[in-house]
C-alpha cells in the first residue's frame, strides 16, 4: 500500500479544505488576508507619519522588513506578512513598534474564542470541541487552544463574582438551589448550586450569585447572602423561595420584615406526595382553583374550603398546606398583574433546566467551580436570555398587608 491507512486525516493532511477544494473559500481567505495586512500597513503609516518608500524630515522611525504571523478566525487560518518598524523617542532611544490592530501575541480573533467557548457551553468538552473544529480550521485549533480560550472566560467569571452591586436597583429576589454531579476526590459526587436571581425595578431579571456551598443549609445560604450584601446589595422588597428550611431560616434572620413567597409549584408537589395516587387529580383541581382564583377574597374562601374538605378526606394534605402558612399566599400583597411572576420560582427553574440540558452529555463535571462557572457563562454569553417579569410596570408599588387583612 502507498499510504498508511492507520493515520488519521490530520496526519495525512486531509483536512476539509484539501479534500474538497473550494475556490470561493480560498478566494475569501485571500481577500481577508489582504484586508488585514492593509489595516496593519495603514496603522504603521500613521505611526511613522509617512507612507511606504516616502521620505520626510524629522522622521520618527524607520521600517525594517516583515515577519510572518498566522492568525485564525471564524474565516479559518491565514498567514500574514506583518511589517516591522522601530520608533524613535525624544531622548534618542528607539523601541519596536507594536500594532494595536494585530496585538503582538494574538493568534486568534475574539470571534473565534467566542465560538470555542460557545461550543464548550453547548455541553461538550475540550477534546470534542477540538475534533469538531479541526476540519473547519485546518488543524489550527488544538486541545490546548480550546483550553486557553476557556481560561479567558474564567477571568471574566472571577471579575463578575467580585463586582459592586451598589448601583443595582433590585426590588425582588428569587432564590433556589439545584443539584449537579461533579468529580470530587476522584469520585462522582452530588453538590448543590445556590442561585440568586434579582429583579430590577424596571422588571429585568439579572443573575446575582451562583455558588457551590456543599449543601443548602442555613449557614450556606447565609454565606451567599452576606457576600451579596458586602458588595452593596440593598434590602429587597419581596422574596420568592422554594421553601427549603435552611434558606427560610437564613432569610428570616437577615430580612425578617420582607414578605417571602413560598413557591406554589413546589407546594403542589408536596401535597401530592402526601396523598395516595388515586386522589392526585382531585387534589390538583382543588389546589389550582385556590391558587389561581382572581381575587384575594376568592383565594381566602377557597383556602378555607380546601382545609375543611381535606382534613376529613386526607389529613396529611391539609396539614401540608397549613405548614406553609401565609407564605404560600404572599403574592396577594402585590398588584394582581404581578401575581403570575411572584407565585413561583419558575424563572430560576427554567435556568436549571437549560443548564442541565447542556451538561447532560458530560454526566459528571470536573469540579463544583466549573459547574457554577458554566451556569453563569450560559447567561453571560447570551445563550440563555431573560425577559422582564410579568407585571413589571407596577414594581414601584410596595407590597401591601397580608392576605387575611386584605380579605377582611
Amino acid at each position: 500500500m502507498d499510504k498508511d491507512s492507520s493515520k488519521g486525516a490530520a496526519e495525512q493532511g486531509l483536512f476539509a479544505g484539501e479534500v474538497w477544494f473550494d475556490p470561493i473559500e480560498a478566494g475569501l481567505r485571500g481577500r481577508i488576508r489582504g484586508l488585514i495586512e492593509e489595516l496593519v500597513e495603514q496603522e504603521l503609516e500613521a505611526a511613522l507619519g509617512r507612507g511606504r518608500y516616502e521620505r520626510a524630515g524629522g522622521a520618527v522611525g524607520h521600517r525594517h522588513g516583515h515577519r510572518t504571523r498566522q492568525l485564525t478566525g471564524s474565516f479559518g487560518p491565514v498567514e500574514l506578512a506583518v511589517p516591522r518598524a522601530r520608533l524613535r523617542a525624544e531622548d534618542g532611544s528607539t523601541r519596536e513598534w507594536r500594532s494595536a490592530v494585530l496585538p503582538h501575541y494574538a493568534r486568534r480573533t475574539r470571534q473565534l474564542e467566542a465560538l470555542i467557548a460557545g461550543a464548550y457551553l453547548a455541553g461538550t468538552n475540550t477534546r470534542r470541541v477540538q475534533r469538531a473544529l479541526v476540519a473547519l480550521f485546518r488543524g489550527a485549533v488544538g486541545k490546548d487552544v480550546v483550553s486557553r480560550a476557556w481560561r479567558k472566560v474564567k477571568v471574566d467569571w472571577d471579575a463578575w463574582g467580585r463586582r459592586d452591586l451598589g448601583d443595582e436597583d433590585i426590588v425582588r429576589l428569587i432564590l433556589d438551589g439545584t443539584v449537579v454531579r461533579v468529580r470530587l476526590d476522584r469520585k462522582a459526587t452530588s453538590v448543590s448550586l445556590l442561585v440568586v436571581l434579582g429583579v430590577r425595578r424596571d422588571g429585568q431579571k439579572v443573575l446575582l450569585a451562583i455558588r457551590s456551598m456543599g449543601g443548602e443549609s442555613e449557614a450556606a445560604w447565609r454565606a451567599v447572602l452576606d457576600d451579596l450584601i458586602a458588595r452593596g446589595l440593598r434590602t429587597p422588597e419581596f422574596l420568592i423561595t422554594d421553601g427549603a428550611a435552611g434558606l427560610e431560616k437564613a432569610l428570616a434572620a437577615l430580612w425578617p420584615a420582607v414578605p417571602a413567597q413560598r413557591c406554589t409549584v413546589h407546594k403542589h408537589r408536596n401535597l401530592l406526595a402526601h396523598a395516595p395516587e388515586r386522589l392526585h387529580e382531585e387534589v390538583s383541581a382543588d389546589y389550582t382553583d385556590m391558587i389561581y382564583a382572581e381575587t384575594v377574597k376568592e383565594i381566602e374562601a377557597r383556602r378555607k374550603a380546601f382545609l375543611r374538605k381535606w382534613r376529613l378526606k386526607c389529613r396529611a394534605v391539609a396539614d401540608s398546606l397549613e405548614e406553609a402558612g401565609e407564605a404560600l399566599f404572599a403574592f396577594t400583597r402585590l398588584p394582581s398583574g404581578q401575581w403570575k411572576s411572584a407565585r413561583t420560582t419558575n424563572a430560576i427553574e427554567r435556568l436549571h433546566e437549560e443548564f442541565k440540558r447542556r451538561i447532560k452529555t458530560q454526566t459528571v463535571l470536573p469540579s463544583a467551580e466549573t459547574a457554577a462557572m458554566l451556569f453563569w457563562a450560559l447567561l453571560a454569553s447570551g445563550q440563555i436570555s431573560m425577559r422582564k417579569v410579568d407585571g413589571w410596570q407596577t414594581l414601584s408599588q410596595p407590597p401591601a398587608k397580608s392576605m387575611i387583612d386584605l380579605a377582611a
